[in-house]
């Protein structure tokens, strides 16, 4: 549990935190004690007026609900803002204190946590990021749990991981991502600097080369998929060389029916591109929105159909939210709900939802492949290969920074035996 208080624009303050249970509703119950409290839906966060008696209001019910402690011998209900005796701020990570520790407490932990999250956000990173940064940060400090932080130098970095490749046989990606994690919670979290930072070995990544499919085989899975949106979104896919995750987070007026082209937001990397929007799937796209409108509009007549919208848009535009073109073209058939405010609203398909719609065609196919969604992404790129186009407009339809990582797409082009012919078949 924690709760984080901090300035919001200029007469107000910010009230988030996480809990569960008994704690969750002591917390929100002190909140809403307080006068002219509001709640943020953009952000999933309290604001209260940035004045002393509303944060008395707060600290005294917190305090009264056993969820706010002071140092012993300090009465807070009685005490005065005097020199002897003032109010306790908020104060940030202090990196002195944890790193110097020989012994780290999960509340420690938790700290660090929360300025990594806090940290990433403000460098606009991923959730996904964060999760994988959250998870490999948290086991190292763990396993270095009776180390002071500030003397750790290349040597035990190593033994962490080179662990995770000799023990528990993990991929070259994991073992780097874990590497990128600790020198990331060392530069940018604790501000330390790591003792021998070029004796740090980092795991070599095997050259791979992508899992393609066939048109004929493409097509075979495309026939075992349902009439429905999952099955117009893998569809999506392949017509458009999109990630999951881009096509789950488009918005009505991304997609440009006279120009035949879908703009991504945000791709890897926070990068925006433009890609082709197939002729063959733009009637099924309009009528899948025509579906999606009326629901929309449905939404709205009962007092919802609100979406989330990026960055601090909701701020700038606060009715923008409602508005069709902001609406996802793939929304959640069921509308989630705030347990706290009792808003309502949609959300995009789950991508578990079209990874397992997916999986179940790809059985019934019987196609001996690893087939998942990014596979079609490949076969987009080699199958443009095969038909002619030049690599740097594949390249600039995937969205990759350098040519170099769209020519791997060369070397899986389907020409049969590599296009030569077998010493043996000239005997």
């Amino acid at each position: 549990m924690f709760i984080e208080i901090r300035p919001y624009e200029k007469e107000h303050l910010s009230v988030r935190f996480k809990a569960v249970g008994e704690d969750f509703s002591k917390i929100l119950k002190s909140i809403k004690k307080v006068p002219n409290r509001a709640w943020i839906p953009a952000g999933y966060f309290w604001i209260i007026p940035a004045d002393r008696n509303s944060c008395d209001t707060l600290l005294n019910n917190l305090y009264n609900e056993g969820l706010f402690r002071t140092d012993s011998g300090f009465d807070f209900k009685n005490s005065e803002p005097n020199d002897s005796n003032k109010p306790h701020d908020i104060e940030p990570l202090n990196t002195e204190i944890i790193g110097g520790r020989d012994n780290h407490s999960a509340t420690d932990i938790q700290c660090i946590l929360n300025k990594l999250e806090e940290v990433i956000t403000a460098k606009h990173y991923s959730k996904r990021t964060m999760e994988a940064y959250s998870y490999w940060i948290s086991r190292f400090i763990r396993e270095n749990k009776n180390k002071n932080l500030k003397t750790l130098s290349d040597t035990e970095i190593n033994v962490f991981v080179n662990r995770l490749a000799l023990k528990e046989k993990a991929a070259s990606s994991s073992q780097n991502q874990a590497l990128a994690a600790i020198l990331f919670l060392y530069k940018n979290i604790l501000g330390l600097t790591i003792k021998a930072p070029e004796n740090i070995v980092r795991a070599k990544k095997p050259k791979k080369l992508p899992a393609v499919m066939s048109r004929e085989e493409t097509a075979k899975i495309f026939s075992l998929l349902p009439e429905n949106d999952y099955g117009l979104l893998i569809r999506l896919l392949y017509g458009t060389g999109m990630r999951l995750m881009e096509a789950l987070r488009l918005r009505v007026q991304d997609i440009d029916f006279s120009a035949n082209e879908i703009t991504v937001h945000c791709g890897k990397g926070a990068k925006d591109r433009k890609t082709v929007l197939p002729v063959s799937l733009k009637f099924p796209l309009q009528k899948h929105l025509e579906n999606v409108r009326c629901i929309h509009e449905a939404d709205c007549k009962e007092g919802f159909g609100s979406v989330p919208l990026p960055f601090a848009l909701a701020k700038k535009y606060p009715n923008a939210g409602k508005t069709w073109v902001w609406q996802w073209v793939f929304p959640q058939s069921r509308r989630w709900r705030n347990k706290e405010t009792g808003e309502q609203g949609r959300h995009h398909i789950d991508p578990s939802v079209i990874q397992r719609t997916l999986h179940e065609a790809v059985l019934r196919s019987g196609i001996p492949k690893p087939i998942g969604c990014h596979t079609f992404r490949h076969s987009f790129a080699t199958h443009l290969l095969e038909a002619g186009y030049d690599i740097r407009t594949i390249q600039e339809l995937l969205g990759h920074s350098d040519v170099k990582t769209t020519m791997v797409y060369t070397h899986v082009l389907n020409r049969g035996g590599l296009g030569i012919q077998s010493p043996i078949d000239r005997m």
